[in-house]
């Protein structure tokens, strides 16, 4: 009645990789649900549109299996040179989308839950940010990106990044500055004043 052990429950990343270069489908399928939705979820706060943030976990999962044959365990997690891909692959986007977004391509508000109102300006937030985002240097975004929006702690930021703690504290710090100079116009076009409290 009971289930076979999972081979695959306890085992690191790179074991998993490896592991797939070997032929391993299994390990692939495991390694797969385990990273996608991180990866998803990282390119979908970059980027503000879930479509193009799909094709960016895609492409990052893709290179990932591309490079599978040549990993060598112990010089890198999988999660962080994967997190650098996709702020990579955000960053291209954001730098190609760089200006006005034609209103043809902001993406469909999500199934209600909240009201319409509160969907539509959270999704005018969202772009806003990411338009934000986009106007600031590419390292400042990425750093600000993957402190803020992902949560990551400085030392994990300064290895994905291949720079050093001071310097992450440094972009993000400059990074955050300069958001809240380009967005300081926009607060009540955004709703942020609805949200002061009295």
């Amino acid at each position: 009645m009971n289930a076979s052990p999972d081979p695959f429950a306890g085992a690191e990343d790179a074991a998993l990789l490896v592991a797939y270069a070997n032929g391993d489908g299994q390990a692939a399928r495991y390694l797969t649900a385990r990273l996608l939705p991180r990866v998803l979820a990282q390119a979908t706060r970059m980027l503000g549109n879930g479509s193009e943030a799909e094709d960016v976990a895609q492409d990052a999962m893709m290179r990932l299996w591309k490079v599978a044959p040549d990993w060598r365990q112990g010089e890198a997690q999988v999660s962080t040179w994967l997190y650098r891909v996709v702020a990579n692959l955000c960053t291209d986007r954001l730098r190609k989308r760089r200006g006005a977004v034609p209103l043809d391509q902001v993406a469909e508000p999500p199934d209600p839950s909240p009201s319409a109102v509160a969907q539509m300006q959270t999704q005018a937030r969202m772009m806003a940010l990411s338009d934000a985002l986009a106007q600031l240097p590419e390292r400042q975004a990425q750093a600000v990106s993957l402190r803020h929006l992902e949560g990551l702690a400085n030392p994990e930021i300064a290895q994905i990044m291949d720079i050093s703690v001071r310097s992450v504290e440094s972009l993000t710090a400059r990074g955050k500055r300069a958001l809240a100079d380009i967005m300081a116009g926009r607060k009540a076009e955004l709703g942020y004043d609805d949200d002061e409290p009295e």
